[in-house]
């Protein structure tokens, strides 16, 4: 069984293959607890491979049974991709089974480096982050298991995510969050059309945070007049102050539609400030 850093310790971000945490943390004298648990729910950062193909295999039914994702894995019923290796991955269990139902994976600054970029970079032309890079951690690869998606999975996960960031001296978040091209039992993108051209109204970046898709989404040959909600994840996101960066780009390996997203700690709204952090 091997042995991962864990990310919720003080790691060399220069010595070890993973766990590249700020280096200030080193001196800091204080270990943080490997995992924690909410309300039936244990909440811990992957410390095996074994725990990781657990993460990998509920991607796989997620994206693949779910929503039909073609996918290429070197191992048949795990989702992997080049990035895994170089991500610290974080789980939700159940505490009755034991079983992971929620996780994220986070690319840390100095891992994105070795790895030459995020997954971001492959849909989005992120040049106009350059400046935030250094203290910018890359969110992916989210899912929660059919049978637990309520809130009190991701909040938890959003809570380990939050100290993880200020522990590490860290305070911007980007992904992709995906809109599937299924509407109504038909594919097309006039969902992800529509709920483009609802957030764009409301929650769009500043001129100089904004990219660009590298397949974009033909919006302009779409209907996005659809009354149409964007999905739970995306709306948490915005709850939490997050902003769009841009219009949406194709993936299609997954089939889906994907909004460029940033957050930062500095915008997340008083009360879930006070929740996550309480009070920092």
């Amino acid at each position: 069984m091997k042995e991962l850093p864990n990310p919720t310790f003080s790691l060399s971000p220069v010595a070890l293959p993973r766990g590249s945490l700020h280096p200030g943390c080193a001196n800091s004298g204080a270990q943080q607890p490997a995992k924690s648990e909410r309300g039936g729910l244990v909440v811990a950062w992957a410390r095996h491979q074994d725990e990781v193909r657990q993460a990998q295999r509920l991607r796989h039914d997620v994206f693949a049974g779910e929503m039909g994702a073609r996918l290429t894995s070197p191992l048949p019923g795990h989702d992997i991709d080049l990035f895994d290796d170089y991500c610290e991955h974080l789980l939700v269990r159940d505490e009755a089974t034991s079983d992971v139902i929620g996780t994220y994976r986070v690319l840390t600054p100095a891992q994105a480096r070795r790895v030459g970029g995020t997954y971001s970079d492959t849909e989005f032309d992120l040049t106009r982050l350059r400046s935030l890079r250094s203290r910018m951690v890359e969110l992916g690869r989210s899912c929660v298991h059919a049978d637990h998606r309520h809130g009190g999975v991701i909040m938890a996960l959003w809570g380990a995510l939050a100290e993880f960031m200020v522990r590490n001296e860290l305070d911007t978040m980007i992904g992709c969050a995906s809109i599937p091209m299924l509407h109504n039992g038909v594919v097309s993108g006039d969902a992800a059309a529509s709920i483009w051209q609802q957030v764009r109204q409301t929650h769009l970046a500043p001129i100089e945070y904004q990219v660009l898709p590298r397949l974009p989404l033909p919006v302009e040959q779409l209907d996005a007049s659809l009354p149409i909600e964007p999905p739970a994840l995306i709306k948490g996101y915005l709850r939490l102050g997050a902003r769009v960066l841009g219009a949406p780009a194709w993936d299609p390996d997954f089939n889906t539609a994907d909004l460029p997203m940033l957050m930062r700690i500095a915008d997340l709204p008083p009360r879930y400030r006070k929740h996550f952090l309480g009070g920092q």
